[in-house]
């Protein structure tokens, strides 16, 4: 057979049956190979780089997905790349595969011919150029173990067109998966990680993001109850434990932050860190953040132990493997009534969580960033799968939103791409068809990828996207205020000469939004937020389509951040 059409036969038998790209000359064959399979689903993007970000936000959308994103040579692969990059910064398996010219030409500067290997080489587990035809069907196989294996990540394959076309033999029935490589803690460590928790007055445990790549969420809430001790989020390990359960005590950081869950985190002496990366926008200043307390630091990557700073003790093992020796050793020690009382620690921890609270309830119009949380909270509740990246939006509503359930938190958290939220929540939705999904932006970052708005309506997939609009790069402009007391080449508003009801906020994203074949609606008074809501969820169920609700925020709302943990300032009135 051809080679394209063992490798469409091997995404079946690998279950990567989800694909995003966009068709060309040089990845053609792979694309005749998928037609006459019929096996592989295909949502056609308008750009190679939002395909790459559906991959991503399918992928993340449940345990075990390994979204699939094509594109031809030249430009198809180097729109990958900021896709690849998001991918591998959060460690998201994702599998890219680019048509490429023909071998005899690779090094003749070809229309279209790039080395993209070497391009997509620091961001990714593999990016490998197939040469020889036999090797096709074990490069493969090399990369859905190297995608499963320790800390997942993406893989680009390059697919020369005489390499796609050429014939091989090849009997799908013989073909068997590579079982993936995940380091596993042993009962000695375990206990000694135990004989730590015992040994402290105030431990506190910290899911990160190898939590959720684990699927071991349970297990974490398990250990928890058993130990009768609080658990902490990264911002990629929000969700791990259900906001309102008793234990939790929120995000810690110097951006994403509750307040009781910073103080918690200052008040412990032991934190016991699960598939985590001690990454800055969490710990802050490193001088605060290990002050006065010990730490554990548990992850599947070696190299990660002892990056940032040497813990006390450092465990390479996959989070499941040694949450689940945790479990069983805990239990064993309770069993025997070894374990301490933390119930004075918890209650602490409690009432952090009924004092130090932030305001939602701003009635001000044009509208502030925390009345939308609010009432987002009230229409969604803990109904639906939240997906964002970078911005004063995301970072307010890290602040503000509440997750109940597992992987309802989806965000680009390490390299934070503007445009990735649209095309992710395509990605999230195709996965997830019959949940709700809601994605959250700021206006920048909806425009980047404005177009994939299309992609949903052509395809029907349904998601729910507040925007909310304040015509600012707000982030940006809120670091350049504060360090360098400027203002500069950061607004967006302008008076649009076709929509003068914008009122100077520049672009009509009501009319882009519906000449793109979805729907949209713009709220300016805070009161008509939560009917905006219901009618966005209840369109985006009948249509099937994108249904944007578009918030016109005041200009300028500093959110709350600082450069310590113990350093946030509060730029809006507290609760009394």
């Amino acid at each position: 057979m051809r080679v394209v059409d063992a490798i469409v036969a091997i995404l079946e038998i690998e279950g990567a049956t989800q694909a995003f790209g966009v068709p060309g000359a040089a990845i053609n064959p792979l694309y005749s190979a998928m037609r006459a399979h019929g096996g592989i689903h295909h949502v056609l993007a308008r750009h190679v780089e939002g395909a790459s970000h559906m991959a991503d936000g399918y992928s993340r959308a449940r345990a075990g997905n390994i979204g699939v994103c094509l594109g031809t040579s030249g430009p198809g692969g180097t729109d990958m790349v900021t896709g690849l990059y998001a991918a591998w910064a959060d460690s998201v398996p994702i599998l890219c595969m680019t048509g490429q010219v023909p071998r005899a030409v690779l090094d003749k500067e070809d229309f279209q011919g790039v080395d993209i290997a070497s391009i997509a080489a620091p961001v990714t587990k593999m990016a490998r150029t197939i040469l020889e035809p036999g090797q096709a069907p074990s490069i493969l196989q090399q990369a859905f173990h190297l995608m499963r294996s320790g800390r997942p990540g993406p893989v680009l394959i390059d697919l020369p067109l005489d390499v796609q076309l050429a014939e091989i033999d090849f009997e799908p029935g013989n073909y068997r998966s590579l079982p993936p490589y995940r380091p596993a803690a042993t009962v000695e460590q375990a206990d000694a990680v135990l004989d730590m928790i015992v040994a402290s007055e105030r431990p506190l445990l910290l899911a990160g993001g190898g939590v959720i790549s684990a699927d071991a969420e349970d297990l974490l809430v398990r250990l928890a109850e058993i130990l009768g001790i609080p658990v902490a989020s990264t911002l990629m390990g929000w969700g791990v434990i259900p906001d309102d359960h008793r234990l939790a005590v929120g995000l810690v950081g110097i951006q994403t932050v509750q307040r009781y869950a910073n103080a918690t985190f200052l008040d412990s002496d032991l934190v016991v860190g699960f598939g985590n990366r001690w990454a800055n926008r969490h710990t802050g200043g490193l001088e605060t953040y290990r002050s006065g307390r010990r730490f554990v630091h548990i992850d599947i990557e070696p190299t990660q132990i002892g990056r940032i700073f040497a813990p006390d003790l450092g465990i390479v093992s996959d989070a499941g493997a040694a949450l689940e020796l945790l479990v069983a050793q805990a239990e064993a020690r309770r069993a025997r009534g070894e374990l301490p009382d933390y119930s004075e620690w918890v209650e602490r921890t409690l009432e952090y969580r009924r004092t130090l609270l932030r305001r939602d309830d701003f009635d001000d119009v044009p509208i502030k960033y925390m009345r939308v949380w609010g009432e987002m909270n009230k229409a969604f509740g803990g109904r639906c799968r939240y997906v964002t990246t970078i911005g004063l939006s995301q970072i307010s509503a890290g602040q503000y939103l509440h997750v109940y359930g597992h992987r309802g938190w989806i965000n680009a958290a390490q390299a934070g791409p503007l445009g990735w939220t649209g095309p992710a929540a395509i990605g999230v939705a195709t996965a997830l068809p019959d949940e709700l999904v809601v994605g959250v932006s700021g206006d920048y970052d909806f425009q980047f990828l404005i177009e994939e708005l299309a992609v949903g309506a052509q395809h029907n997939v349904p998601y729910v996207h507040v925007l909310v609009n304040n015509a600012y790069l707000g982030l940006i402009r809120q670091a350049q205020n504060a360090v360098f007391n400027m203002d500069y080449q950061v607004q967006l508003s302008f008076e649009n000469i076709n929509a003068p009801e914008t009122g100077g906020y520049g672009v009509d994203h009501v009319r882009v939004v519906e000449g793109l074949g979805c729907l949209a609606r713009r709220v300016q008074r805070p009161e008509d937020l939560a009917s905006a809501f219901a009618w966005a969820e209840e369109q985006a169920k009948t249509h099937r389509v994108p249904v944007v609700v578009e918030v016109i925020l005041e200009r300028v709302t500093n959110v709350s951040m600082g450069p310590d943990l113990d350093k946030i300032k509060e730029f809006e009135p507290l609760p009394e």
